[in-house]
């Protein structure tokens, strides 16, 4: 069988080699990108692929996890039946506006909630082993490393270990929550125990400004908890325009979220009152719970990389090419593991292109550009392209920026005072689209539309051309004709 070689892009065939595998292919870890990479792999003419994932837990740990991967059972599809559940608190008060009669006290059921979302992390579960099993992909339950270049091993749950040849062996690990090392730490909690609380916490306190830190957020206050959130930077979502930071920041207090700026945590201690939070100002908050939403690491240290030779970076993340290949040739990774663009969409993406240029003969690298993405705060957040400081970071000419801010017709009527804010980030020279940005309710919904246009290469012209959706907030997209300033390549980019 020849073995595919990739040599500047192209795939030349290398001497015939007729020593034989178990199999063709062997994924470590069933989360998203694993799953897809393995089930495209046999589409492309892989007859022997095998998988290995942890036991399933809701909750993960160095030997619990679960077919479907952090974002099927403790990350994106939980969080967002959360979020869910956390929108009612404010269309039912929203409602009585519209005419609907309700009851002064509205009760929430925060384990009626947990159950319907754990009875769904099941259900999906058992779907995306089917879809394991109707591919051909055989599966093991236990914990896999790469004993060799074409070797791996498994260690089954009675401590069984099974270890198999095989041609190629792709890493899809994910990655996992961290916990700041600080004193009392073991009294917080990452996202993953946080979804799956037996009590409903009153009062938080979440350290972190980013995607995580903001959703929880979000979503304890409308589910009636007294939330505050500590973070580092003057404004949350470091690394997004900076523009949109401060509307998301607005909000979140607008719907009564206590915002602690520049601020980190000291020190955890037990009471019998709760937990008692020091600030590194100084000041005091006690807490039902504590959530750590300060990041994730590379899933690779159980994985024996250094042992085969695969390197890895400072912070545990897998080295790998264009092509997602390690630096042992018969060794791939995607996904988290390899801290390229954490998103559930590109694992997926980098997993399809794994198996077309392993398997389909087409060398094909994953591109990064234009990928959009959310931040299911309330409401959300969502973005292709570059923000208004990387545009003007990386144009060579002037950029154009458009913006758009208006009350919702919704909250006309219900009273809330919380604007939808729209963004057209664009090159004066070439009239192209180098970024949209939007805060509002369905942004994520409109955002992906926008995205097809930026992938194309749309201009600003052939937006204005277009017809809106009337009466919608996405036609504002298409009718933004005045520049709201212009800037001139160069200018020094803001760090809040």
């Amino acid at each position: 069988m020849a073995r595919k070689m990739l040599i500047d892009g192209e795939v030349a065939k290398a001497n015939e080699d007729n020593e034989q595998y178990d199999f063709d292919l062997f994924v470590i870890g069933a989360g998203s990108g694993g799953v897809r990479a393995s089930r495209f792999s046999t589409q492309f003419g892989a007859k022997k692929v095998g998988m290995c994932e942890l036991p399933f837990h809701p909750v993960s740990s160095e030997v619990l996890g679960g077919v479907g991967g952090t974002c099927v059972l403790r990350g994106c599809v939980p969080k967002k039946i959360c979020v869910y559940g956390a929108s009612f608190g404010g269309e039912l008060e929203d409602a009585r506006s519209f005419g609907w009669d309700l009851n002064e006290k509205i009760d929430f059921n925060w384990k009626k909630l947990l159950e319907k979302k754990t009875e769904e992390i099941v259900r999906l579960n058992g779907i995306y082993k089917r879809m394991l099993s109707n591919a051909g992909v055989k599966l093991f339950e236990g914990e896999g490393k790469v004993v060799g270049p074409n070797e791996v091993e498994v260690t089954q749950l009675d401590g069984t270990k099974l270890r198999y040849s095989t041609k190629h062996i792709l890493i899809a690990t994910g990655s996992r929550a961290q916990r700041p090392p600080i004193p009392g730490q073991e009294l917080g909690i990452t996202s993953d125990e946080a979804l799956s609380l037996e009590e409903f916490p009153k009062s938080v306190v979440i350290l972190g400004g980013g995607y995580i830190a903001v959703e929880f957020a979000s979503i304890w206050r409308g589910m009636g908890a007294t939330v505050n959130l500590c973070f580092r930077k003057e404004l949350p979502l470091r690394g997004f325009d900076d523009e949109m930071r401060a509307v998301v920041a607005r909000n979140l207090e607008g719907r009564g979220i206590h915002v602690h700026a520049q601020t980190s945590l000291a020190e955890l201690v037990k009471t019998d009152q709760g937990i008692k939070v020091r600030t590194d100002h100084g000041e005091e908050i006690m807490a039902d719970a504590v959530l750590f939403a300060t990041g994730r690491a590379p899933n690779s240290k159980r994985l024996n990389l250094d042992a085969v030779g695969v390197e890895i970076d400072e912070v545990g993340a897998i080295k790998v090419d264009e092509y997602s290949r390690t630096t042992v040739p018969s060794i791939w990774a995607i996904g988290d593991v390899t801290n390229r663009m954490n998103l559930t969409p590109v694992a997926l993406m980098e997993g399809s292109l794994f198996a077309k240029t392993v398997f389909g003969g087409q060398p094909s690298k994953p591109d990064y550009n234009n990928i959009p993405y959310a931040v299911f705060c309330i409401p959300p957040l969502s973005v292709v392209g570059l923000s208004e400081e990387q545009a003007i970071e990386q144009a060579k000419g002037d950029v154009h920026v458009y913006t758009s801010s208006f009350n919702p017709m919704k909250n006309s009527i219900s009273g809330r005072q919380e604007k939808t804010v729209m963004k057209l980030v664009v090159d004066a020279a070439t009239d192209k689209v180098l970024g949209a940005s939007m805060c509002g309710p369905d942004a994520p919904e409109i955002i992906q539309g926008i995205a097809v246009a930026l992938k194309c290469g749309a201009t600003k012209a052939q937006f204005d051309s277009t017809v809106g959706i009337h009466p919608s907030s996405a036609e504002e997209f298409v009718t933004m004709r005045s520049v709201t300033r212009t800037i001139s390549s160069g200018k020094p980019r803001t760090s809040l």
